[in-house]
């Protein structure tokens, strides 16, 4: 029998929603496969985001996914970061 494990990489991303029908504004975290999407956080919120996604990770798990790391990456720009997401499949 042989196990397939799979490793895919995502970048977390904040995006403001708004609401048609109730005129309700929020932001939603949500992960992308592109870098240069990636949502560039200042470093006074940067743990912030990462807790609250953390805090979720768990509803993200099924039979296949076995877990999730984040990971702080700085960017070249001005001192901010990105989060790189590393989802485990297997």
């Amino acid at each position: 029998m042989t196990t397939l494990s799979i490793v895919t990489e995502f970048y977390l991303t904040v995006l403001p929603v708004i609401h048609m029908s109730t005129g309700a504004a929020e932001q939603i975290l949500t992960l992308t496969q592109d870098r240069n999407s990636a949502h560039k956080f200042f470093p006074d919120e940067v743990d912030r985001y990462i807790d609250s996604f953390e805090k979720k990770m768990k509803h993200f798990r099924d039979a296949h996914v076995t877990g999730y790391s984040l990971t702080k990456e700085k960017t070249t720009t001005g001192g901010l970061f990105i989060v790189r997401v590393t989802q485990r499949v297997g």
